[in-house]
């Protein structure tokens, strides 16, 4: 059996503030099985993003131990085996559609960097549009830019922090499909975070319910959908089910008492 691309074991992580600690994350326990799409869900504050963050080597826990591909998430970041996709774009104004893609590859210094820029921009329905700057791109188009760039030095674990928040809900159900699609073509391991029950559904192999803070891990749900997917899954009886599970799970997590 592969070891998992990502396993938490009694993961808890305090933050020190002036007034008082605040605990983020509560003896969470999690495996993420390479291939796997896996979205975290929860209220606001609860720890979600923070969880991703930990992964990424951004945040340290404070006890509890976890790993990325095998390794710690800091010799994980200074591998780069994984790409981060944050809520906003965070592109370069003065950088062109090609040059942002291409900035991860110039810090890293890899070979043959057009030709690994032409490959994502064409995974993500950008070309044609090479030359142009963010400014006159959709939000959309953005992210997708975002997205490419995460992708550019081919990382095996994709990590997202509610990539497609911002955007209208047209615009979001467009970028989930294409999303899903993308995670169908090259096989990454993807970590999503949403505050959205029908995106988490409609996306993900597996979807982690989290309680307010301090975070933790109430319900971890295998959807069983097919691995290729339309939007009208989202009127199956089956979707439906899953998305009640998930609701029902948000509804407890508010009666825990720490």
């Amino acid at each position: 059996m592969a070891a998992p691309v990502i396993s938490a074991r009694d993961l808890s992580l305090v933050f020190e503030t002036a007034d008082r600690p605040v605990q983020a994350l509560s003896q969470v326990n999690l495996e993420v099985a390479e291939g796997d799409f896996v979205s975290f869900i929860g209220p606001s504050g609860c720890g979600k993003t923070t969880l991703l963050r930990v992964i990424a080597d951004l945040e340290q826990a404070t006890s509890g131990t976890i790993t990325v591909n095998g390794m710690s998430p800091r010799e994980a970041r200074l591998k780069r085996a994984y790409g981060y996709v944050f809520q906003a774009p965070a592109l370069y104004p003065w950088r062109s559609v090609e040059r942002n893609i291409g900035l991860p590859l110039e810090i890293m210094g890899l070979d043959n960097p057009a030709e690994r820029i032409a490959r994502n921009i064409e995974l993500v329905n950008l070309k044609g549009f090479e030359k142009k700057y963010p400014w006159q791109l959709s939000g959309g188009m953005q992210q997708r830019v975002s997205i490419a760039r995460a992708l550019s030095f081919d990382p095996k674990l994709l990590l997202m922090d509610e990539p497609f928040g911002a955007l209208d809900e047209i615009v979001r159900d467009k970028l989930n499909q294409q999303l899903l699609e993308l995670w169908d073509r090259t096989g990454k391991t993807v970590v999503f975070v949403t505050h959205s029950i029908p995106e988490a559904v409609f996306l993900s192999t597996r979807i982690v319910v989290m309680s307010p803070r301090p975070g933790r891990i109430i319900d971890v749900i295998s959807t069983g959908l097919p691995r290729r997917r339309s939007l009208d899954i989202r009127e199956t009886p089956e979707f439906l089910a899953i998305a009640h599970r998930v609701r029902e799970g948000l509804k407890a997590g508010h009666s825990y008492e720490d």
